[in-house]
């Protein structure tokens, strides 16, 4: 089993900057690659990045790409999305996510509960 509590949401202004971070408790953190994904009110759940074991390959969903960033602290354990240049249509709740490289962007086996991230205009 693997332990995942994200932190880090709020309320920022459109334009500005948020970083969320994900903590990773339970089997080796750096067993798994790791996920970020998003749900809005009324959508379904969405892929927004995913890292590698190792933290040495990413990739990020079209629309956040050139603005979020994802990158973990296998020593500490931890998750990063940091989001920049935040737009109204990025306000969701937050999930981490543990898996398979080749899963972790589909289905991951380990979720997050989630953190709100609300962007004003």
């Amino acid at each position: 089993q693997v332990q995942l509590i994200e932190s880090g949401g709020g309320l920022v202004q459109a334009g500005g900057s948020l970083r969320i971070s994900c903590a990773a408790s339970g089997r080796t953190f750096s067993n798994y690659a790791m996920g970020w994904f998003r749900q809005a009110p009324g959508k379904e759940r969405e892929f927004v990045a995913a890292i590698s074991r190792g933290g040495g390959s990413t990739v990020a969903a079209d629309s956040v790409k050139g603005r979020f960033t994802i990158s973990r602290d296998n020593a500490k354990n931890l998750l990063n999305l940091q989001m920049n240049s935040l737009q109204r249509e990025d306000t969701a709740v937050y999930y981490c996510a543990a898996g398979r490289w080749g899963q972790v962007r589909t289905s991951p086996d380990y979720w997050g509960q989630g953190t709100q991230v609300t962007v004003s205009s």
